[in-house]
């Protein structure tokens, strides 16, 4: 999605938003947080906020199973109320469905704003990343007795990372002349590490990692704190919301919280923030993982990272269709920060390890307060 899609959806949702039932009219709409594939914007109406959200469907081809996963989601949460997470409650249409599609069969849904909640931009110490361990055990727990027959498939073969490679071999295929040396770059990169990509879903085939309900996209963005006591409160960007395995949810949150540099030549683990995270998931969980998902854990704190590259030097190739980019080699950019954080976290391998080790076995208290 380009920066020209992006305002295309502002101007249709001004229209759009009239047609949920709030209980003011909209006074203002501005887009909200930093995602990349679905548009997103922040309504005030009256006293109350609401987040207006347009889906992808090149991406989600089916996005009324979107709103029935959190349907199901939000009455399951509503018998489980000890887990003291909030889901953000859905408006419906005046219409009385819970979408809207507009003219140009965009699919639109409505979302209460919780009160009182704020995003990190970044983790300013290791409390914020307790927090976020703590937020995300919560989640897992919360969602351990919800069958995962009760949700449909959002997007099919998500965090599949063999479907990913497959799909970046294609498309490079296709573009088979000489490439920029950062392109050709982050080709060697990705070649150099291909043999390994398979190493969860062979385990989830045979059967040694099970299938659990996953939040798919628990990414800093996706937390939301409470405002006064600093407390995470609420995983957010439900959409991805489905059956999976819980190295997806640990390896993207460990990969997007533990990063603390936004170029390649500066990405690095972070080891006291991925060790605060997983203490803090370890005691919320307590015993939720078995051994083998355990010992995997390492497998997808390194494969989440090279297969969020996959993505974007694949869509970079094909044109930037699925990532909104707003400048040009935005995604391969972004693609070389996530193969230069591989990179470090293959050189921390032994580090990385003993902490997951120390954390799930209860031999883990977590570092000395600092702030980054």
């Amino acid at each position: 999605m380009n920066e020209s899609a992006l305002r295309n959806a502002e101007t249709i949702a001004s229209g759009i938003v009239d047609r949920f039932a709030l209980p003011a009219p909209a006074g203002s709409i501005e887009p909200y947080g930093g995602g990349l594939i679905n548009a997103t914007f922040l309504v005030t109406a009256g006293d109350a906020r609401y987040i207006l959200q347009r889906v992808n469907d090149s991406v989600f081809p089916e996005p009324e199973r979107i709103l029935s996963n959190l349907s199901v989601l939000a009455g399951h949460a509503a018998t489980h109320a000890e887990s003291k997470l909030r889901i953000p409650a859905l408006i419906g249409a005046r219409d009385g469905l819970s979408f809207v599609r507009d003219g140009q069969g965009g699919f639109w849904h409505l979302m209460a704003f919780i009160p009182n909640a704020l995003g990190l931009a970044r983790i300013e110490d290791l409390e914020q990343a307790r927090e976020i361990g703590r937020i995300l055990g919560r989640f897992h727990v919360l969602v351990s007795d919800l069958p995962v027959e009760r949700l449909a498939v959002t997007l099919p073969r998500f965090h599949v990372t063999p479907g990913y490679l497959e799909r970046f071999k294609q498309v490079l295929a296709t573009h088979a002349t000489a490439h920029p040396e950062a392109l050709s770059q982050a080709i060697a990169c990705v070649t150099a590490r291909q043999a390994g990509v398979g190493v969860l879903e062979a385990a989830r085939r045979d059967g040694r990692l099970p299938v659990r309900v996953v939040h798919g996209d628990p990414k800093l963005d996706n937390i939301l704190f409470d405002r006064v006591t600093g407390r995470a409160i609420s995983l957010i960007d439900l959409d991805t919301v489905q059956a999976g395995l819980v190295h997806y949810d640990i390896g993207d949150c460990l990969r997007s919280c533990c990063n603390r540099r936004d170029g390649p030549a500066g990405a690095g683990f972070d080891l006291d923030l991925c060790r605060a995270i997983l203490v803090a998931y370890a005691e919320e969980t307590d015993g939720l993982l078995d051994a083998t998902e355990i010992e995997l854990l390492f497998d997808a704190i390194r494969l989440i990272p090279f297969e969020l590259a996959l993505r974007f030097l694949t869509d970079h190739l094909e044109g930037n269709r699925c990532f909104r980019v707003t400048e040009r080699g935005q995604n391969l950019h972004k693609a070389r920060v996530q193969l230069a954080l591989v990179a470090d976290i293959e050189t921390k391998e032994r580090a990385i390890r003993g902490i997951v080790a120390a954390c799930f076995k209860g031999g883990e208290t977590g570092p000395r307060d600092r702030r980054f």
